[in-house]
Formats: C-alpha cells, sequence, structure tokens
C-alpha cells in the first residue's frame, strides 16, 4: 500500500506549497485509521524538503513516479521514498531510497549489519542504513509478482542528509561492505552524487505505471528464492527428519496444500517436549512450502532461535533473502485477513497476549498469527512457559481458532532426540525437580551424561573441554545476576561472581550466542537459548532453586531486579500470595527444566545452594 503516490513533478509543487507532510498525514488517517505523532510529522518536513533538494535536478523527469511510505505488504515496514521510471535502455526501474536524520553512529564489532546510534531518544543497536534500503528492496523482489515477471530494476540506496561523513567513518567500515555495495549511504554535502545515482536508472518518465504495476502486485515468492532455500536444506544433516518427524512433516503439508486448494482457513496445533523435533520440522516446512510457491514465514517471540536459524540455512552465504522469511511474534498486528499462506509458530507456548516494546500493541498474538494466515501452525510445549506474560496454551490457540472460523487439527510428537534421546532423563529431570511425579527416581540406566560439579570453576573447564569438538558446548544460568544496559559489551566485566569465579552475561554484539565461537567464554540466560540446542550444557543454578526441608522450593525475589519475566510477581503477592508462589514455581522450575534439556549428549550443573546441591548428587544414585 502506498500512502502517496505522484508524478515528480506534483511532489515539488506539494514541498513548495508547505503541503506534504499534512497529505500524508491525512492520508494515514484515512487509509490506516492512525494519528501521526508529532515527531513523525517533523521527520517528513525536514527528510522530504532535503529530497526535494535532490529531485531538483532538470535531468530528472518531471513525469517520473514518486511513492512516499510504502508499507511493504506481510509487514510494518515502510519505505521511506522511491522514485520510478525508465532507464536510458527502456528499461524499467526503480529507486528506493532510505532516509535518515542520524547525525552520528558506531559500529557494532564483528557484525555486518548492526550499527549504534540515538534514535527514538535513546542509543540503540539498529540496522545499518544500507542494510535496511537492501533487504526492503530484496524482500519487494522476492515476493511481488509484477518486479518478477516485469524484470523492474530495484536499486537501493541510504541518505544520511545531516550526517557529516569524515575520514575512517565507521558507516563506511569494510564490515558493511556487503550492503554498502549494493546500497550505497549518501550523507550531507552529496546531493549531487545522490542525482547522480537516480540518474544512472532513472532517465524518462512513466507517470507512475511502475508504482501502479508494483502497488498491485501479488505475493508470490520468487523462483531464484525458491531455488536458494531448497539448496540450503538439502545436504544439511541438521534438518533431516526422523520416524514421527516425517509424518508430522508430511501432514503439515496436506493439510496446508489443501488451505490453498479450498481457501478454508485451518490451524495445526503440533505439540512435543524438549528434543523431539519441532523446529526442525518448522525449518524443512519453510523451505518445501517456500518451494512449492506459497509465502511462508517462521515464527518465533524471541530473536534468538530466528538468528540461529536463518543464519544455519544461509551457510556461509552472509548476505541472503532467508532474513525476510523469519518474523517476530508481534509482527501480524495490522495485517490483513489471510495475506499469507503458511505461518509456521516456533516456540508458541512463548506468545505474548499484546505486541511492541510496551506492551500495547494489536489484541492477542494468538488470534492475529490466525488471522493473517490462511493455515497457522503452533509448534507448542506447555511445560517451556517461563514468564508471566507467556499465554501460548493449546485451549488458548482453540478458542481463538474457533472465534476466526479455522478448523483445529492436533498432533503430537512422542520421541525423543535430544538428550540421547533419553525419555528417561527427561521424566528423571520432571521428578527431581517436583514438577510432577515419575517412576525415574534416579538416573541408573540411562544414557546421558549428567554431571554435579563441586564449583563454578570445573563447570566452566568441562564446557571448555567439550567445546573444542565442534563449538556445541555453552554455559547457561538462571537470571539472579543483573545484566546492566552500559556493560552488554564488556566481556571484562563479570555479571555472574560467585566467589573468585567471575563470567559475563552473553554479549550485546550482534553475534548469535549459540553459534558465536568467543560465546563458550560467556554465559546464556533461557532467553538467548530457548529453542536451540547444544552438544552440551553446563548450567549454573542460583538462588530462586534451593532445597528445604525435603522439597524443592523457588524464590523469586533472588530473581536479578532486570529480569523481565516476574514482572508484576511481587504485586501479585500481595493481592494473591498462593497464587503468585504457583505462578513462581511453574516460571523457575520450567524455566531450570529447559535449561537442562538444550543438551543433545549432556549436562552440567552447579547449585549455589548447598542443599540443592546434595539434593542432586543423592537423586542421581538412588531413590531415597
Amino acid at each position: 500500500m502506498i500512502i502517496y503516490d505522484g508524478q515528480k513533478s506534483d511532489f515539488m509543487r506539494s514541498v513548495e506549497r508547505d503541503t506534504i507532510a499534512q497529505q500524508i498525514s491525512d492520508t494515514i488517517m484515512k487509509k490506516m485509521g492512525r494519528h501521526t505523532p508529532d515527531n513523525e510529522f517533523r521527520s517528513w518536513v525536514n527528510s522530504l524538503g532535503k529530497m526535494y533538494m535532490v529531485m531538483n535536478d532538470p535531468e530528472i523527469p518531471d513525469d517520473a513516479g514518486i511513492a512516499i511510505e510504502y508499507n511493504i505488504p506481510q509487514t510494518a515496514k515502510r519505505v521511506d521514498f522511491m522514485i520510478s521510471g525508465y532507464g536510458q535502455d527502456q528499461t524499467p526501474g526503480m529507486v528506493i531510497v532510505e532516509l535518515k536524520q542520524w547525525e552520528s553512529l558506531k559500529k557494532v564489532e564483528q557484525s555486518d549489519a548492526l550499527v549504534e546510534t540515538y534514535t527514538g531518544g535513546a542509543v540503540r543497536k539498529v540496522v545499518h542504513p544500507s542494510y535496511q534500503a537492501w533487504s526492503y528492496s530484496q524482500f519487494i523482489a522476492d515476493f511481488n509478482t509484477a518486479i518478477q515477471d516485469e524484470n523492474i530494476g530495484l536499486h537501493p540506496c541510504a541518505y544520511l542528509h545531516n550526517y557529516q561523513r569524515h575520514d575512517e567513518d565507521p558507516l563506511d567500515d569494510e564490515q558493511y561492505d556487503m550492503y554498502t555495495s549494493e546500497a550505497p549511504a549518501f550523507t550531507f554535502g552529496q546531493v549531487d552524487q545522490l542525482q547522480k545515482f537516480i540518474k544512472k536508472y532513472i532517465r524518462k518518465g512513466d507517470q507512475k505505471k511502475i508504482l501502479y504495476e508494483m502497488d498491485n502486485g501479488k505475493l508470490r515468492p520468487s523462483k531464484s528464492l525458491q531455488n536458494a532455500i531448497v539448496s540450503m536444506i538439502k545436504g544439511n544433516k541438521e534438518f533431516i527428519l526422523i520416524d514421527e518427524q516425517q509424518v508430522a512433516y508430511e501432514e503439515v503439508l496436506r493439510i496446508s496444500n489443501q488451505c490453498q486448494r479450498d481457501h478454508k482457513k485451518r490451524t495445526i496445533i503440533c505439540k512435543g517436549g524438549p528434543g523431539t523435533g519441532k523446529s526442525v520440522i518448522a525449518i524443512r516446512l519453510l523451505a518445501e512450502l517456500t518451494r512449492r510457491g506459497q509465502v511462508v514465514q517462521y515464527v518465533s517471540k524471541n530473536s534468538a532461535p530466528r538468528t540461529v536459524y536463518a543464519a544455519k540455512l544461509k551457510g556461509n552465504v552472509r548476505k541472503s533473502s532467508v532474513d525476510n522469511m523469519f518474523k517476530g511474534s508481534g509482527s501480524y498486528v495490522d495485517t490483513e485477513k489471510n495475506m499469507i499462506n503458511t505461518l509456521l509458530v516456533d516456540e508458541a507456548h512463548r506468545l505474548n497476549e499484546k505486541s511492541g516494546m510496551y506492551h500495547n500493541q494489536g489484541e492477542n498474538q494468538i488470534k492475529e498469527i490466525i488471522h493473517a494466515s490462511m493455515c497457522s501452525v503452533f509448534f507448542i510445549d506447555e511445560n517451556q512457559r517461563v514468564t508471566l506474560n507467556d499465554i501460548g496454551s493449546v485451549d488458548e490457540i482453540r478458542k481463538w481458532a474457533e472465534l476466526e472460523k479455522s478448523n483445529v487439527t492436533e498432533m503430537e510428537l512422542i520421541s525423543q532426540f535430544r538428550c540421547n534421546g533419553s525419555d528417561g532423563y527427561l521424566a528423571w529431570l520432571d521428578n527431581v525437580l517436583q514438577i510432577r511425579s515419575t517412576a525415574n527416581y534416579d538416573l541408573d540406566g540411562v544414557d546421558f551424561d549428567f554431571q554435579i560439579c563441586d564449583t563454578p570453576e570445573e563447570l566452566r573447564e568441562r564446557i571448555f573441554e567439550k567445546n573444542k569438538a565442534a563449538n556445541r558446548a555453552r554455559i547457561l544460568a538462571g537470571y539472579c545476576w543483573e545484566w546492566p544496559t552500559k556493560e552488554r559489551g564488556n566481556t571484562d566485566y563479570h555479571d555472574i561472581q560467585i566467589g573468585d569465579f567471575g563470567i559475563s552475561w552473553n554479549l550485546d554484539n550482534g553475534q548469535a550466542f549459540a553459534i558465536s565461537p568467543d560465546s563458550v567464554h560467556e554465559a546464556g540466560c533461557i532467553h538467548t537459548t530457548q529453542g536451540l540446542e547444544f552438544d552440551y550444557v553446563g548450567v549454573i543454578i542460583g538462588d530462586d532453586l534451593r532445597y528445604e526441608e525435603g522439597k524443592v522450593v523457588t524464590d523469586f525475589t533472588k530473581r536479578a531486579r532486570s529480569d523481565q519475566s516476574i514482572r508484576g510477581l511481587k504485586k501479585l503477592a500481595k493481592s494473591s500470595p498462593e497464587e503468585a508462589q504457583n505462578r513462581a514455581d511453574e516460571i523457575i522450575k520450567n524455566t531450570y527444566r529447559t535449561l537442562m534439556t538444550r543438551g543433545m549428549k549432556g549436562c552440567y550443573i552447579y547449585c549455589t545452594d548447598s542443599g540443592l546441591q546434595d539434593y542432586f548428587c543423592r537423586s542421581k544414585k538412588t531413590a531415597f
């Protein structure tokens, strides 16, 4: 959907009359029903005034098409400025301009896409403007049939009109070359260079014809994208399906294809515990359904699994359209009904009611996902809900599916492929954590390397040693230590301190904790590891879980103050202490259960509470 469209002459006249920002604001209210914030209105005035200077070139045709605030289908993203027309050889083309009012930025080490700048009232890590322009262009090329069928060339760039470039500028650092080479960044004083870039592709006007074709193009993955993602899966042993995983995969394919044929909404609930292959099935479905021409997206609340699986699909190719196929669970607040063929929701137990940074957007994420897709698939384990905001449950999905008139199919994965395929370890863990009573009172005969370490130093050394084989061992910890924002990039600052032992939480440097080689020197928490797996994990259990008077007790007051997962629990404890304790038990025990089942081959633990340490030692050996 294009908010503003016109020819260059229309745009120039509107800017000269100071009406352009109001025109955009009025159209947003008419088409989207929302008011424009003052800061957004001012940004249009400032940035579009700068674009007026750029377009004030007689060699850029007056009848070239101009689009402002193009809403990319399936996303909440908007392209700032587009210019359409024909090249000297009559080739149809469009220049995409990402506008920024930034005045400075810093590079984020070891990241090919992130920078740090002041935006939205704070210093934040955001994507490089060239990456942003390129990714928008790539998404449109990958999914818009008009762009594909008419061979319309897309030419992205960024314009930071307040940014004064200097020698060895971080904007131009070589780690961003993959994107700046395809989407150059222009800055203050470079109007003439941006004009040359535009004129390279736009020499003759199209009277908005190309804009019209793009805005009315249907959604379909391009052949190149279909072929690329299938080749990425092929031969990748991590995505091979076994036994009932293949059965579930085939059933979802059948139901999804049926939805596309008869245009009836369907919802699939796929239940399964840790290590049953839910994520592997989701990734294989993403590839196969895309190959069959569907618009498909992998969805999760946490960014960690999205980042890791996207990286694994890309392999050694750093720049890929794959990124655009991985979405956060709050991406569908304003998505139209049945806009997407199939949505694959991993870690569905982690879904929230509201979306946005302040949890004030939308109505319900489950409803919005079902509404947005013809076929919605929820992979869920209710025993992995680990915050007060987690609403994902089978009953909740059934409820919204019924309201959306979506037929529900349920299936369950039983066989366990993590923890050396040992259902006995999982049952023992449930028993020892006193989550549920089982007949597995000890680990006798269980083929899983579970060890209790006497010191955190011993735990670290064991994990370091195991990590040498394949970079698949990590240290994890309960969220009982603060994680100060100002130290999140400082590996020398030890957030977790136990006697002489110290370790940092995983660094906020844009690298995926699960696959970055340096991450073995850091500790991951529930939010950076849920939904992922390793060969070995070392889990530090903090004072929020203790053993007292024959019982495993939880204590949410020992959690870090910055832990958002228990926000609201203190207030609940005042009005309903019993309910608060029950919720604390569920969250804290589920957290450690989840952390202790991330390992395929082994789990080593250290408990800060000596009583709990002794209890685990006794429970491992024999019933008592």
